[in-house]
């Protein structure tokens, strides 16, 4: 039900915080396909890849919320902003994430700007690409024999920073799978500061770029050549980094398991 906004006759609109999930328009949910399908408004960023990106409703206003190169085409108190802005404008505001909004997507920060501000607003959760991607080419997060716990982090913060957010002692020590979003750019750091703390420099690592695209790419190596194999293969973000046992289950002749579409 909407609700009735400061100006008293007119209604607000509705805001939906929509997970695309990998890449794959396969893997779009009914949930997210029909809430886009209704959208007056659409705020998007670069994750959700080009195939749903052109799906995306001809009528809707299409605002692009994406970060290349590094650089924000919008800042995110600007994004919340507009997202506000509009919903109080009478609009269907749809808040188009990759995978999943609550998973290192801000979507819990705008979910608290959004309920500020009084607006009805319902979470569409995304397959996460922390679980899809890996999946897609043979990656088991957890293996009876390999893995029984998976630790997911993000790779923005710099591991080499006086007091960093975290534990990267226990992470070393942990025998489970490690996932790391959003880490290419640390990736040199990452492996440097997990071998220092005890991890093996063998452990098997593998980086699946791009998700559920169909130019998907994976680079596989140990803890102490990753970083070399990476820089070699000019890797870049988007990119899931799987470090683990369960790598040993990779195998690059395999066809994908999970159809591109």
């Amino acid at each position: 039900m909407k609700l009735v906004n400061n100006w008293g006759s007119k209604m607000l609109g509705k805001v939906y915080l929509v997970g695309s999930g990998p890449g794959s328009k396969g893997l779009l949910t009914q949930r997210a396909r029909a809430v886009i399908d209704d959208a007056d408004v659409v705020l998007f960023d670069q994750l959700p890849g080009e195939d749903i990106l052109a799906s995306l409703p001809a009528r809707a206003e299409k605002i692009d919320c994406g970060k290349y190169g590094g650089k924000h085409t919008l800042e995110q108190d600007e994004i919340e902003a507009l997202v506000v802005d509009r919903a109080k404008e009478g609009k269907t505001v749809v808040r188009l994430k990759g995978g999943d909004p609550f998973l290192f997507g801000r979507g819990g920060e705008e979910l608290e700007t959004v309920q500020k501000a009084g607006i009805e607003v319902e979470m569409v959760p995304g397959i996460s690409s922390a679980l899809a991607v890996p999946a897609s080419v043979g990656i088991p997060l957890t293996h009876r024999k390999y893995a029984s716990q998976v630790t997911i982090l993000t790779g923005n913060e710099d591991p080499t920073k006086p007091e960093p957010a975290l534990d990267w002692k226990l992470l070393a020590q942990s025998r489970g799978t490690i996932v790391i979003l959003m880490g290419v750019a640390n990736l040199e750091k990452i492996a440097k500061v997990l071998i220092k703390n005890g991890k093996s420099q063998a452990t098997p690592v593998a980086i699946i770029e791009r998700g559920l695209r169909k130019d998907r790419r994976v680079t596989t190596g140990s803890l102490d050549t990753i970083a070399g194999a990476a820089k070699k293969a000019g890797v870049k973000p988007p990119a899931v980094i799987v470090i683990g046992d369960v790598v040993k289950l990779y195998n690059p002749e395999n066809p994908d398991l999970i159809p591109v579409e």
